[in-house]
């Protein structure tokens, strides 16, 4: 069963599964901010990076699978399994939206 998400943050998801760094990078900001595992990183290109080595490094599947409005975010939480200390768990993504594109993501525990 298929959870339906805010139009950006889905295509987020999907280009996340397909591992599509130039699809990813598309759904933020010219200037968003992904903070994730203690680090910033600040515009598209370094977004797309990010995601990139992600893939490399962790060999991960994540399947949201609830949803929330917390104030100004959208908190997705997921379920993500893959070859790192730890696995499976449970991140939470909060998104923060501007104009159809994500502005602010932050991956937390």
């Amino acid at each position: 069963m298929t959870m339906p998400l805010p139009t950006p943050i889905a295509g987020y998801f999907a280009a996340d599964s397909d591992r599509d760094d130039a699809a990813i990078s598309q759904r933020f900001t010219e200037d968003a901010v992904v903070k994730d595992d203690g680090k910033l990183h600040t515009g598209r290109e370094a977004i797309r990076t990010w995601m990139s080595e992600s893939w490399k490094k962790y060999h991960a599947t994540t399947r949201p699978f609830a949803i929330a409005n917390t104030g100004q975010a959208t908190v997705v939480t997921c379920h993500v399994e893959g070859d790192f200390a730890g696995s499976p768990l449970d991140l939470r993504y909060h998104f923060v939206l501007e104009d159809d594109l994500i502005a602010q993501l932050e991956v937390t525990l």
